[in-house]
């Protein structure tokens, strides 16, 4: 889940973390709507300095690489999947995204990062698919094969916000190539994320301000590490709408579209 995110930030725009502010005209590289995860490409990411008395806001590769993977090739391995020598098929590893509750399992790829090396990916909004499954015209039973409807969804009354992400330092060793890569952190559903992300009922953990510092510069003990990374934002706090399903490809990707065969989205539980 959250494979398609927006990083846009106007020059006019300050990155605000409670009292800290740096300004991001000089920074180039926030003018993308759309970042596809499955790229690999440069994402914009909040570090903290090696005192953790400030930050940077640096590009790192989104897909996180663990470090026991020694070249560009056992990479492209990892995220494709690939046949060994005795023809055995090795499914693909998706490392963009990374389960809150399962961070600090014994023996986890992010274990280590998540105790260290906690960092803030910056987004404008995200983007996800809503199934629905229609129902046959005859008898009225809904089909076995869902239509799908992207949706772009963001935060009410702000323009910028913060994911959660844990990040990982990675040398090849064939080449000695050095990269800073990185994962966002998810966590469950909230109210309107199990309406359109209904597949898997998944979601970014967003932080606010307060709790985006507290993850990024604070040093936490384990309970509190996940306690932060399973958060849940308030779904009163967000917006979401339908856009073209061609969104990948559009000039404007954030133009909203509507279709009129699918059933609104319920605003509260309540409702």
């Amino acid at each position: 889940m959250c494979y398609y995110n927006g990083q846009r930030v106007s020059r006019s725009e300050f990155i605000r973390l409670i009292e800290l502010e740096k300004a991001v005209a000089n920074y180039d590289f926030l003018d993308k709507d759309i970042q596809e995860g499955f790229a690999y490409g440069p994402s914009a990411v909040l570090k903290p300095n090696d005192l953790k008395s400030n930050f940077d806001i640096v590009q790192m590769e989104w897909g996180f690489i663990p470090s026991y993977l020694r070249t560009r090739e056992d990479v492209k391995k990892m995220r494709i999947g690939y046949k060994d020598s005795s023809g055995k098929y090795h499914p693909p590893l998706t490392t963009l995204n990374a389960k809150g509750e399962e961070l600090l399992f014994p023996g986890k790829m992010f274990r280590d990062a998540a105790l260290k090396r906690r960092c803030l990916v910056l987004s404008t909004g995200f983007y996800e698919w809503r199934h629905v499954f229609p129902k046959n015209k005859r008898t009225g039973e809904p089909l076995k094969t869902a239509a799908k409807y992207p949706y772009y969804i963001s935060l009410k009354d702000q323009e910028y916000f913060y994911m959660a992400g844990i990040w990982q330092p990675w040398v090849d060793r064939q080449t000695g190539e050095v990269v800073e890569t990185m994962g966002i952190v998810t966590t469950d559903a909230n109210y309107i994320m199990t309406q359109i992300h209904n597949s898997k009922n998944r979601m970014p953990t967003i932080l606010n301000d307060e709790l985006a510092w507290e993850w990024m510069m604070d040093d936490l003990k384990e309970e509190r590490i996940t306690q932060i990374a399973t958060h849940q934002y308030s779904t009163e706090l967000m917006q979401a709408y339908t856009i073209d399903r061609d969104f990948r490809t559009s000039v404007e990707p954030l133009k909203g579209f509507t279709y009129d065969e699918l059933p609104s989205l319920e605003v509260s539980a309540a409702t």
